[in-house]
């Protein structure tokens, strides 16, 4: 396992809730927030892809990270997502973030425009790392299954080389545990954060010196999760990565975001948790009664909310 890794262990993908007219509810998103702190979490990615930030506005997201902090959530323990298809506003949100006193970064490469060269993506990059300046770090988004645009060891060792102690690590989504092992082989003897986005994967990733995970499932599952980094080199985490992996395989076994959710809303006894924006659709109740049994067959039981 990775030591001292700026945001190692277990990272929450936070989701955010919902008013009824789709307006973010920060009290709600607090209180979650805070729930998975108190619940094996170490960290929290916000305005991710399962908070469903690419469907929020820019003043939305910058407010977001405003109400957090002010609701008691330190910026130190979050890693806003602020990677966009436009430099200006990835830039913006990288910097805001840094003055709420985040530490990093998770930035997906600007995904509008496929199949880019990797001369322009490393421009991109550069004009972002540059244009941001300040001590945030960089971590890297790879996620092909939603932006269509990979990042190679190649593309990342010209980055490390160009931008030393800038770009710090990288959340791994492509389910490709090959794909995780080959960053963490490359770069964590570098001090390279390597987190898999796949609950699956945890200890396997630990024990190649990956930092840890990042992941939606840890919405419901991080208690496991933080079973599993706490023994990583021994028996008892082999045997609650069993778990982890039960809870993983139920909660995408529905739509992820209207399905973590539903359980939710199911734990906190709060209704208002399903709200939830489109193009995204609430469960309806046969599928949300489906992934309920499927999740209770993992054997966690969660601890009530606050």
């Amino acid at each position: 396992m990775l030591q001292n890794a700026l945001y190692g262990g277990v990272n929450a993908a936070v989701l955010t809730a919902m008013n009824a007219d789709l307006s973010i509810d920060l009290g709600r998103t607090a209180a979650h927030a805070k729930w998975l702190l108190a619940n094996g979490c170490n960290g929290l990615a916000v305005l991710g892809t399962t908070s469903e930030a690419n469907s929020l506005g820019i003043d939305e997201r910058l407010a977001f990270l405003e109400g957090m902090v002010a609701s008691g959530i330190p910026g130190r323990l979050m890693m806003p997502g602020t990677g966009t298809t436009a430099i200006p506003d990835t830039v913006k949100l990288t910097r805001h973030a840094e003055a709420q006193g985040c530490r990093g970064a998770l930035l997906l490469p600007p995904f509008y425009y496929k199949n880019p060269s990797e001369d322009g993506l490393f421009a991109y990059f550069s004009e972002v790392i540059q244009r941001v300046g300040g001590d945030i770090k960089f971590y890297l988004y790879h996620f092909p299954a939603q932006s269509a645009i990979p990042f190679t060891v190649g593309f990342i060792a010209r980055l490390l080389k160009a931008y030393p102690g800038k770009v710090k690590g990288i959340k791994d989504s492509s389910g490709d545990f090959a794909n995780t092992k080959s960053y963490a082989d490359a770069f964590a003897g570098e001090g390279f954060e390597v987190y898999c986005g796949d609950d699956g994967a945890l200890h396997s990733l630990l024990n190649a010196n990956g930092a840890g995970c990042i992941t939606a499932a840890a919405n419901v599952g991080c208690a496991a999760s933080a079973v599993v980094y706490a023994n990583w080199n021994n028996a008892k985490g082999a045997e609650a990565q069993v778990q982890l992996s039960a809870i993983r395989k139920a909660v995408v076994s529905a739509p992820l975001i209207p399905g973590l959710k539903a359980l939710v809303a199911r734990n906190t006894g709060d209704a208002a948790w399903t709200n939830i924006r489109p193009p995204h659709l609430k469960l309806d109740a046969a599928a949300a009664q489906k992934l309920f049994d499927a999740f209770d067959a993992s054997g966690l039981k969660l601890a009530a909310a606050a």
